[in-house]
């Protein structure tokens, strides 16, 4: 277990409703960011300890590992400079009894604080400025929750469904939309975001059956985008057959989770996230040490994508 802190004063009006974390994968200026990295390393069952508005006034705890989203709508004008693409982490959040003003206590926070990436000013207690999701000791989030909250009380939540699916509506509708785009273009685009039409059709000419499996009979496959469909920076990414693969579907929930992933040449990467009982429980310990066949090149820039924002090592 680990344990968090995130500052998140423009948006926690709608993280905290929402049950969710997101941040960008990238400085607007291109460059990594570690407070954004963080989100690919926390983990289920983790502690975060919300600070907003000098306060903190809600703890959460960890339900799933980041998802890749863009920036949710809902957030309007907040972080217009942020880059669009990003995760999207699931949390719990609940309210605490009183709020808790870490500026107040920093005389003891100042030695347990971190020397590098310190989520506020280790002099004053003040937020710091670009901070976002900062790991910290067990002993600050005691020393500010105080041992009276108990992590047996917040209870997994299933909102996020509804936010990823708000967010995936978002782009459906400015698809649909768009001015540019020819009626059969739009309504392939929105039938691609599961894995049917146009976008189904066009996988066939790179994809004959499931990577692992081996299962040939179409109706049993899932074509799943490589490249996630609300992650696609246009109508031609979101409908090329060579951003799909045909999968069984306890494959594609895999691969589109980030379990699992393929190297160029065919090799299946699995994650040191999953165990592997449950991949044996699966039927795919075997299937997981076997090469499956070169890439088309085409499929390659895409797996690349995959391989550095999808998949969790």
């Amino acid at each position: 277990m680990r344990f968090w802190w995130v500052n998140h004063k423009k948006t926690s009006k709608h993280e905290l409703a929402g049950d969710f974390l997101w941040a960008p994968m990238l400085k607007a200026n291109g460059a990594r960011n570690h407070f954004y990295d963080n989100m690919r390393k926390a983990s289920p069952g983790d502690w975060v300890i919300s600070y907003s508005h000098a306060e903190v006034r809600h703890i959460g705890v960890v339900v799933d590992f980041a998802i890749p989203a863009p920036k949710p709508a809902i957030f309007k004008a907040a972080g217009d400079y942020w880059n669009q693409s990003g995760w999207l982490l699931p949390v719990s959040w609940k309210k605490l009894g009183s709020a808790v003003k870490p500026s107040l206590m920093i005389d003891h926070l100042r030695t347990l604080l971190p020397s590098k990436y310190s989520p506020i000013s280790r002099i004053t207690g003040n937020g710091v400025q670009n901070a976002y999701l900062a790991e910290i000791e067990r002993s600050v989030f005691e020393l500010v929750i105080g041992s009276g909250e108990s992590v047996n009380e917040i209870t997994e939540t299933e909102s996020i469904g509804q936010v990823l699916a708000n967010i995936d509506d978002d782009i459906e509708n400015s698809a649909l939309s768009e001015a540019s785009l020819s009626s059969t273009i739009k309504h392939g685009v929105v039938a691609a975001r599961r894995g049917q039409g146009l976008f189904r059709k066009q996988v066939y000419e790179f994809e004959k059956n499931c990577r692992l499996t081996r299962i040939c009979t179409l109706g049993l496959l899932v074509a799943s985008h490589i490249k996630p469909w609300r992650l696609c920076d246009n109508a031609f990414e979101r409908l090329d057959g060579a951003n799909g693969l045909l999968l069984a579907p306890h494959v594609d929930l895999l691969f589109d989770r980030g379990f699992i992933s393929f190297t160029d040449d065919g090799d299946v990467l699995v994650s040191s996230k999953i165990a592997t009982l449950d991949l044996e429980r699966l039927g795919l310990i075997h299937a997981c040490a076997q090469q499956t066949g070169g890439f088309a090149q085409r499929q390659r820039f895409y797996l690349e994508y995959h391989r550095a924002n999808v998949f969790i090592s």
